[in-house]
């Protein structure tokens, strides 16, 4: 039962508190290419993200505890999670394959790559390893990170439709008003979980 709440609590902690967006500027580029993409479906990217999350998330798990032994793991464990998310878009390609067929597949895999090869993914592999989570740590804070990313998604792509309004001067529309948006609900999640900006 302890395990389950350590789960839990690592899990709602990368939804919210650690948001990979807001609180840590994890694949906010691709975020931002995903709203604007009207012929990507932001929910398909999200469950291949799930996906790709939780199998990456052990493989990264194992493959720092590997270099543990070695000296110069700290320049070699990028290179590692990098390989770790092929290895799981590997895994996630064949488990769409085998599901769907060709025709129904197409439209996971043309999402697969954005979904499988972004920061969001890399650095939640990463600040796993740098802060020596366990396994079921690891799992908890990738399942939370990838459901936070996610949420973030629908909430900038609901603000972005607000955001198309005539009051917003010419200059600001598009990416800059987008940008001053993430960057105002970054600070009032920072603020939220207990930050103070230092003078």
């Amino acid at each position: 039962m302890q395990s389950l709440g350590t789960f839990f609590t690592y899990a709602l902690l990368a939804v919210f508190a650690q948001n990979a967006v807001f609180t840590r500027a994890l694949g906010v580029s691709r975020l931002v290419k995903l709203v604007d993409d009207t012929a990507v479906d932001s929910l398909t990217f999200g469950a291949l993200l799930c996906a790709v999350q939780l199998i990456a998330a052990p493989l990264g798990f194992y493959a720092n505890r590997l270099l543990e032994q070695y000296r110069y793991r700290t320049y070699v464990r990028p290179l590692a999670m990098v390989l770790c998310s092929a290895a799981a878009f590997f895994i996630v390609l064949f488990i769409i394959v085998l599901c769907f067929k060709m025709d129904g597949a197409r439209k996971f895999i043309a999402v697969l790559p954005m979904a499988t090869f972004n920061t969001c993914i890399l650095g939640t592999m990463i600040i796993g390893s740098v802060q020596s989570f366990t396994l079921l740590q690891t799992i908890g804070f990738a399942l939370g990170s990838s459901v936070g990313y996610v949420l973030a998604v629908q909430l900038v792509t609901e603000g972005q439709n607000k955001l198309q309004s005539e009051e917003v001067p010419a200059t600001f529309r598009g990416l800059p008003i987008t940008l001053l948006y993430i960057g105002i609900l970054a600070l009032a999640i920072y603020g939220f979980t207990g930050h103070v900006v230092a003078f």
